[in-house]
C-alpha cells in the first residue's frame, strides 16, 4: 500500500474579530484510506490576543496514513469557535483545505467563513458576545452538497505548516512532478 505521512502544525489564527479562540480540526478521506498511526482530529488550546490580530497554537500534527487509491485524497477540515468570560462557545469560522498532493514542506493559509446572522436578534446576539449561528450538519464544509444555500461571510484565516512524505506511490503508478 501506499502512505502518507503528514508531519506539521496549525500554526496561528489570523484577522478573527473575537479575542479568544480555539480550533478545531479532523482529516477527512475517502474510503480507501486507512489510518495507521497518529490522530485524525483534535482541538486546540484556547488563545488569545491582546494587541495583534493574530492568536498563536502551535498545535502539531502527526498523521501517517496508507491507501490503496488516490480517490478520496485527504483534506483538513477546521472549525474556530470563540469563548467567552462565562466559557460559552460558538463558532466563528469554518474551513477546508486539500492536503497537498506533492511530498516536501508546505504553508497552507486556510481562509474560513461563517454564516451570515438571519434574524435582527442574531445578529444582536453575535454582536454582544453571546454566540453565533452555527450548522447543524458540519460535514456541509467539506462536501459542498448543500453549501450554495447557506448566506455566509467572510472570518479569519489559519495558517498551517505541512511536511509531506509519500511512500511507495510508484508501485502503483502515481508520479508527483
Amino acid at each position: 500500500m501506499a502512505e502518507v505521512h503528514i508531519i506539521g502544525q496549525i500554526l496561528k489564527a489570523v484577522d478573527f474579530a473575537e479575542p479568544h479562540i480555539y480550533c478545531k480540526w479532523s482529516l477527512q478521506s475517502g474510503s480507501a484510506w486507512k489510518l495507521v498511526q497518529g490522530e485524525v482530529a483534535g482541538q486546540t488550546i484556547v488563545c488569545s490576543h491582546r494587541l495583534q490580530q493574530s492568536s498563536d497554537f502551535a498545535h502539531p500534527l502527526d498523521i501517517h496514513l496508507a491507501t490503496a487509491s488516490v480517490q478520496g485524497w485527504p483534506k483538513l477540515h477546521v472549525e474556530v469557535h470563540a469563548v467567552n468570560v462565562l466559557h460559552n462557545s460558538w463558532p466563528v469560522g469554518y474551513g477546508f483545505a486539500h492536503i497537498p498532493s506533492r511530498p516536501g514542506v508546505h504553508r497552507l493559509e486556510l481562509l474560513t467563513w461563517k454564516l451570515a446572522p438571519v434574524t435582527w436578534y442574531d445578529s444582536v446576539r453575535e454582536k454582544f458576545g453571546g454566540g453565533g449561528v452555527g450548522l447543524s450538519k458540519p460535514d456541509l464544509i467539506y462536501t459542498g452538497v448543500e453549501r450554495y444555500k447557506l448566506q455566509t461571510r467572510s472570518s479569519g484565516k489559519i495558517i498551517i505548516d505541512l511536511n509531506l512524505i509519500y511512500r511507495n506511490f510508484a508501485k502503483f503508478g502515481v508520479e508527483f512532478k
